[in-house]
C-alpha cells in the first residue's frame, strides 16, 4: 500500500491513500493545484515526515501520527477477538497495527510481528458478516505467551555480536522492546503491578544514575540508563500505550525545533505573535 504526501500551497500538508478521493473528491482541489511531495509504502516513515514538513513550512501540525488515525477497532467478547477486516486483508492490516493492544478476560495483548502471523494463519471469517474475522481469546493468549515466553525467546535469540543480534531480532520480528515486555509479562509485573510502582521505581533508578554521574562511574552510568529504559517500558505498556509509540511522538514533536545552547541546556525558541508585541 502507498502513501502519498500532499501539499495544497498555503493551506496545508496531508497524507493520504487514494489522491483522487481525498484532495480532488472531498477537499475541491485539481491536479495541478496541489503538489505530491513524496510517496512511501513506510506508514511509520511518512507519519513521521508529515509533522515535519507540517512544523517546516509554518502549518498547524497535527496532533496525532498519520498511522494512529485508523487503529483497527477490535471487538473482544467473552470468547472471541473479532476484527473488521476480511481473511484476506487480515494480515495486511495487523502488520500496519503492531503495537496495538486489547484485553480480553485472559490478559493483554500486545500485537508483534509474530502474533499477527499467527493470527493471520488461524483466523475464522465471521458467521454474521463476511467483511470480519475473528480468533478464540483462549488459544490467542496461549499463541500470545508462547511467543512472549522468555524460553522461547532463548531458542531463538542467542546474543552474540551486536550485528548477529540484531539480524537475529529481525527474523523473529522481534526487537529489545519486546524481549522487555516478554521479561515483564513472564515475571507478572504487567497482571500485578501498576503505573504508581514503576514511577516510584523509575524515581529510584534516576536517583542511581545521579550517583553515577557524580562519580563518573561509564558502566552506571550505563547501567542506570538501561534501567530507566526498562521501566519506562514497563511504565508504558501498563497505560495501554508503547514505548515505541511514546517515542515517536516525542520525535515528532523535537524534529524541527529550533533555539540555542545556554549554560549547556537547550532552550527552544519561542515564536512571539504580532497581537503580542507591544
Amino acid at each position: 500500500m502507498t502513501y502519498y504526501l500532499y501539499h495544497i500551497p498555503g493551506k496545508k500538508i496531508g497524507v493520504t491513500r487514494d489522491l483522487n478521493k481525498r484532495v480532488t473528491q472531498v477537499q475541491g482541489y485539481k491536479p495541478g493545484e496541489y503538489e505530491v511531495l513524496e510517496s512511501s509504502t513506510d506508514i511509520d516513515y511518512i507519519s513521521k515526515k508529515e509533522i515535519e514538513l507540517q512544523k517546516s513550512f509554518g502549518y498547524r501540525k497535527d496532533t496525532k501520527l498519520y498511522k494512529n488515525l485508523f487503529k483497527m477497532k477490535i471487538n473482544v467478547t467473552e470468547q472471541t477477538t473479532t476484527f473488521p477486516v476480511p481473511l484476506t486483508k487480515l494480515r495486511d492490516r495487523l502488520h500496519g497495527q503492531l503495537g496495538l493492544t486489547w484485553k480480553t478476560e485472559f490478559g493483554k495483548i500486545l500485537l508483534c510481528n509474530k502474533l499477527a502471523d499467527w493470527i493471520s494463519n488461524n483466523a475464522l471469517i465471521s458467521r454474521y458478516n463476511s467483511d470480519r474475522s475473528y480468533v478464540y481469546n483462549k488459544a490467542l493468549w496461549e499463541a500470545f505467551n508462547e511467543i512472549n515466553s522468555l524460553e522461547s525467546l532463548k531458542e531463538q535469540f542467542k546474543p552474540g555480536t551486536t550485528e548477529k543480534t540484531n539480524h537475529q531480532l529481525s527474523d523473529i520480528g522481534l526487537n529489545h522492546f519486546d524481549l522487555i515486555r516478554a521479561w515483564a509479562a513472564e515475571r507478572g509485573i504487567y497482571e500485578k503491578g501498576n503505573t504508581h510502582t514503576q514511577y516510584v521505581k523509575l524515581q529510584e533508578e534516576a536517583g542511581e544514575l545521579a550517583k553515577a554521574l557524580l562519580n563518573k562511574d561509564k558502566p552506571e552510568i550505563q547501567d542506570a540508563i538501561g534501567d530507566i529504559v526498562v521501566v519506562l517500558t514497563n511504565l508504558a505498556y501498563l497505560e495501554g500505550i508503547t514505548i515505541e509509540e511514546c517515542i515517536e511522538s516525542a520525535y515528532a514533536e523535537i524534529a524541527n525545533r529550533k533555539g540555542k545552547m545556554i549554560n549547556g541546556t537547550f532552550v527552544k525558541e519561542v515564536k512571539v505573535h504580532e497581537e503580542e508585541v507591544l
